[in-house]
């Protein structure tokens, strides 16, 4: 059998982001103001984030999503090319999934998506899908219908399966399918009143062997044989701008070190450095922190003696 010629396909995701910088958030109502440095339009959401994060840090990559036939569509189009990310586009019929980011001087963020882009019956075809599983390592899933249709295929082919639940509730069994058929999980503990029952029972109903949530400034969380650990926050190497992309950096961190046989606590520190690094990055642009970078930052923070402890998730 010859081997794999992708390391992480990275299904949904993939969009527009419309940028717009606000003196404060929340933002008092007001008539109009007057903004600098703007607004201004790029291509990249959450699938976007990933493939560039893991492409950056060496891995082989390949997104497939549906995308419009309109300028939206032809600015993700571009950001792939230039970045030389393969990309296999399928037709959506309600035009490529945009979203409007509000993001204050402390780069804190609040995001509008548009969700008339999309529908419950949109499909990535099962040949395209399961001929690109055929060919990869690992497949990190978006939470998009067309791809909660895939897991079934992406399982069937064998794949290691992860997947971002963001800041899902702990209820919304919108979540569910991706949160059980995942090997690896990503969320935010942003919405959940109770952080560490939440990752328990992702792992009792699913298939999970490794729950990461982020928690911000307090690091990130790992639920693994049945032992949460604190990862601490890093300090960022230069001032923070933008916090948008910062959980998709965690996970492609994360997924760099698993698929080099790392163990999940190295992994998580290899997370929390491109979530750090993420947030440096201006909003109006579409970086990830490289291998090299990423891997001196680690070896430094290592050489410093930093440490991960066995510790309760905070309720959020």
């Amino acid at each position: 059998m010859s081997s794999p010629e992708i390391d992480v396909l990275v299904l949904g995701g993939a969009g527009v982001d419309t940028i717009v910088h606000v003196p404060e958030l929340p933002l008092p109502f007001a008539d109009s103001y007057m903004i600098r440095p703007g607004i201004e339009t790029r291509a990249g959401q959450s699938g976007d984030f990933v493939a560039l994060g893991v492409h950056a840090l060496g891995l082989r990559t390949h997104h497939l999503d549906m995308i419009g036939d309109d300028h939206e569509g032809e600015l993700v189009r571009t950001l792939h090319r230039d970045r030389g990310i393969p990309l296999t586009e399928v037709l959506q019929p309600g035009g490529t999934k945009r979203a409007v980011n509000l993001v204050d001087p402390q780069g804190r963020r609040l995001s509008l998506y548009d969700d008339s882009r999309s529908g419950e019956t949109d499909r990535l075809p099962e040949e395209t899908v399961r001929a690109l599983a055929g060919a990869s390592r690992h497949a990190h899933v978006v939470i998009t219908h067309p791809c909660a249709a895939t897991l079934p295929v992406l399982r069937e082919a064998g794949l290691m399966l992860s997947t971002d639940l963001h800041n899902w509730d702990g209820d919304n069994p919108y979540h569910e399918p991706f949160a059980h058929a995942a090997d690896v999980v990503f969320l935010s503990t942003t919405a959940l009143a109770d952080p560490e029952r939440t990752m328990r029972r992702i792992v009792e109903r699913g298939r999970a062997e490794v729950v990461a949530a982020t928690a911000g400034a307090d690091g990130a969380y790992l639920l693994v044989d049945g032992e949460v650990t604190h990862i601490p926050a890093v300090t960022p190497p230069a001032p923070v701008v933008d916090s948008n992309g910062a959980g998709d950096a965690f996970a492609s961190g994360f997924l760099f070190g698993r698929l080099a046989g790392e163990p999940p606590l190295r992994c998580g520190l290899y997370g929390v450095v491109a979530g750090a690094y993420a947030c440096t990055v201006p909003s109006t642009r579409a970086d990830a922190i490289s291998r090299a970078e990423l891997l001196s930052r680690v070896t430094e923070l290592e050489k410093r003696g930093a440490t991960t402890t066995p510790a309760a998730v905070p309720g959020a």
